[in-house]
This record gives structure tokens, C-alpha cells and sequence, in this order.
């Protein structure tokens, strides 16, 4: 059989548009008649579909019947990573994670396996809302970029990952943040406390340190432990002296005839220690 020309190919686009609009016509969507065209030729009109057209639905369709047409192709293979693609970019987060899986499960060795993994993790990722909701996602995000970032470390999107991880990581010390100021207004101190303990322990390399530091001061003066008050204090003038928390923390005191100094025994006594070692940050 010849090869196909321009105005072949020509041909093969339009049978293919016109499959798709007479599936578009009735409301459902109708069986695509591919019969005599390639794997290339399909796989084509899927990338078409998906650079021209806002939804990728019509995509998905062809990358789909790539696989089911040519199953061990190499143009099925690479069918399967844009579904995912097509899937995530459509918002199907469940199913582009199920098919992204799916790859990496058929073909882990394979050059778009790191593309695979790291669509996985952008599902969980791209989820992630403001700081009030739930933060399981975050969590499971966190978990998926962490593994493109030690699988596959040099790959292009190793980068992406470790700036994401680092955003997603400051989002857990958000939510923290949010419920300990909600237990300070409520004047609960010891519980808000202990939520602003967990961002200066657990989550120090984060934008909300500082805050959490000069939030611990206030809770601590409100409580009359004025050792503690001035310890956090002191951590905070350590590590941020030129944060506007800091200015606040320390007219806090002085207002209370008090210092920013390191006083007493307990765990910000032992963070200052670690603090004046370099083994903080």
C-alpha cells in the first residue's frame, strides 16, 4: 500500500473530525469508526484535540482508542501518559491518578515514568484549597511529591516537586496557625500554644515561624510565664530580628517591664540552646 500524501493525511483528519461531530450530534457519545487508520494517525488527531479544544474529553477518547486498537505499540504507550495528562488537565484528578498509575505499573522503567509519578502528585497537589478545609490532601501530596523527588532526581520535574513540597509544607503550618490564633482569641491559651509549639518544632524552615514565635509570647505573658515569654522572645530576636512579629514581641515585653532573654528550663530553653549551635534552621 502507497504512503499516505499531504492531502491523504488531509483526508484522514477530516473522517476523524467528522466521526467526532456525528458522536456530538444526538447528546451521547458515539463509538469513533477508526477502522484503517494507524496508531500514529489516531494518537495525531489526539494531540490536535487536546492543543485546539478547551475540554479534553474528545482527547482522551482518541488516546484511549490507541490502546485498545494497538496495544503494544509504542504509540499506546505514549497514548496512555497524555490520557493522564488529558485527564488532570481536565480536572478528573481520581482518574488521572488511576491511569498515571497504571503507567508507571506497565511501564516503570520508561523515559516518562518521572512525568507519571509527578502527575500523581500534582492530582493531590493541585487540590489543595485554603487553609480551613481538611488537610488530607496535603498530606497525600506531600507523600507524592516527596517520591518524585527521590526517584527520580534528575529529571526536569524533580525542581517543580521540591518547590511545591515547600509550599505544600508551609500550607500545613498555615492550618496550624489559623486554629492556634482561633484558641488565642478564645483566650485558651494552653491549646493555642500547643498548635504554635508544633509550627516552631515541626514546621521551623516555614514562612509562619516568626509569627508563631511572637504568638507563643503573647500566650505566655497572657499566662503569667514570663520565663517562657521571654524565651520565645529571644528565639525570635535570634532568627528574625528584622520580622515586624519581632518589634511586637519586644514592646510586648518592655511594656511589661520585661526583656527578650532566655530564662528557665523546658522546650524553648532547649530550642535556644540548638538555636545558638546553628542546629535550628
Amino acid at each position: 500500500m502507497a504512503r499516505r500524501g499531504a492531502s491523504g493525511r488531509n483526508v484522514v483528519a477530516l473522517v476523524l473530525v467528522g466521526a467526532l461531530l456525528a458522536g456530538c450530534g444526538g447528546g451521547r457519545t458515539a463509538p469513533l469508526d477508526l477502522e484503517g487508520f494507524s496508531a500514529e494517525e489516531i494518537f495525531r488527531r489526539g494531540e490536535h484535540e487536546l492543543e485546539t479544544s478547551r475540554r479534553a474529553t474528545d482527547a482522551i477518547r482518541y488516546f484511549s482508542e490507541v490502546e485498545r486498537l494497538f496495544p503494544y505499540s509504542a504509540f499506546a504507550r505514549r497514548a496512555l501518559i497524555m490520557q493522564a495528562y488529558a485527564l488532570h488537565r481536565d480536572r478528573n484528578y481520581e482518574e488521572a491518578r488511576r491511569v498515571a498509575q497504571r503507567f508507571l505499573d506497565t511501564y516503570p522503567g520508561d523515559e516518562d515514568a518521572a512525568w507519571a509519578q509527578y502527575l500523581i502528585a500534582l492530582s493531590f497537589y493541585d487540590q489543595i484549597e485554603e487553609v480551613g478545609r481538611d488537610q488530607g490532601l496535603t498530606f497525600q501530596a506531600l507523600r507524592a511529591l516527596r517520591d518524585v523527588i527521590e526517584r527520580y532526581p534528575d529529571s526536569e520535574f524533580a525542581r517543580s516537586a521540591i518547590l511545591k513540597f515547600d509550599l505544600a509544607f508551609d500550607h500545613l503550618a498555615g492550618k496550624e496557625m489559623e486554629i492556634g490564633r482561633f484558641y488565642l482569641r478564645q483566650r485558651q491559651y494552653v491549646a493555642a500554644i500547643n498548635r504554635f509549639r508544633v509550627v516552631v518544632e515541626d514546621f521551623e524552615t516555614t514562612t509562619h515561624t516568626p509569627e508563631a514565635l511572637h504568638r507563643l509570647v503573647e500566650a505566655y505573658v497572657a499566662l503569667g510565664l514570663t520565663d517562657e515569654a521571654q524565651t520565645a522572645a529571644a528565639i525570635l530576636g535570634y532568627n528574625f530580628q528584622a520580622s515586624p512579629f519581632y518589634d511586637d514581641s519586644f514592646r510586648l515585653l518592655t511594656g511589661q517591664g520585661l526583656a527578650p532573654d532566655a530564662a528557665g528550663e523546658g522546650w524553648l530553653r532547649d530550642l535556644y540552646r540548638q538555636t545558638l549551635r546553628g542546629d535550628w534552621l
